[in-house]
């Protein structure tokens, strides 16, 4: 991996290694690895296991700091949309990690630096690395800055779709709908284009590469608009 590309994703992450072969290593995906027939631990699936029991932790400390008298079922259900694919791969995209991971030709050709899956294992990886690098107080202050800042808009995207639903039902006779406006592209790399409707009024419009990605996107537009309408 490049020199320039390592400082460009420090930058942006804040954080600057010891041992600059744990972020490269973070960086490559399994089909990057493979292609090259490299051993099986050059990889990130090592390190983004570790990342997962490290962010388990910071964001458990979090929860349990916040919340006083929350009791435990209700602290398991918060961690659980925090640490999710889906929020993940949020906090991944706002870091840009898509463009700087390690793919192999066929994985980047169908659309594998914006799946959810690459993005929020990749993440998970470069919380171990760090981990590995400087300890947990470096990993936790990592995963505080790109993980649980601006958690409440995190959560709101997360469950959009019922926050919207639950909005939407505090008016009388109100009727909220979701269209597909658009579906292009081939069947392995698909971008859907949906809007949502209430009361026949076209609110707002979103994107995903999953009919239910493009309704969650739409729906947390809707959400700010409404809010900001009120």
């Amino acid at each position: 991996m490049k020199q320039e590309i390592i400082d460009a994703f420090e930058e942006k992450m804040g954080y600057q290694f010891q041992d600059r072969t744990l972020l490269e290593t973070a960086l490559t995906h399994s089909s990057y690895s493979n292609e090259r027939r490299w051993e099986k631990h050059r990889c990130n699936e090592r390190l983004e296991f570790l990342g997962d029991a490290i962010l388990e932790l910071a964001s458990s400390e979090y929860i349990f700091k916040a919340n006083p008298e929350m009791p435990e079922g209700d602290m398991t259900r918060i961690r659980a949309s925090y640490v999710c694919e889906p929020t993940l791969a949020l906090c991944a995209r706002e870091l840009g990690l898509g463009e700087y991971i390690q793919l192999g030709r066929g994985e980047d050709m169908t659309g594998g630096r914006d799946r959810d899956s690459i993005l929020s294992d990749a993440l998970e990886a470069t919380i171990g690395a760090v981990y590995v690098d400087g300890g947990f107080a470096c990993a936790q202050k990592y995963i505080y800055d790109h993980v649980l800042s601006d958690i409440e808009n995190k959560k709101m995207f997360y469950d959009s779709k019922t926050i919207l639903q639950e909005m939407i039902q505090g008016e009388e006779g109100a009727v909220l709908e979701y269209k597909l406006l658009n579906e292009e592209g081939p069947d392995h790399h698909k971008k859907y284009t949906t809007a949502v409707i209430v009361n026949g009024r076209q609110i707002a419009a979103g994107a995903g590469q999953t009919k239910k990605k493009s309704e969650q996107d739409a729906a947390y537009k809707a959400i700010l608009i409404l809010k900001a309408e009120k």
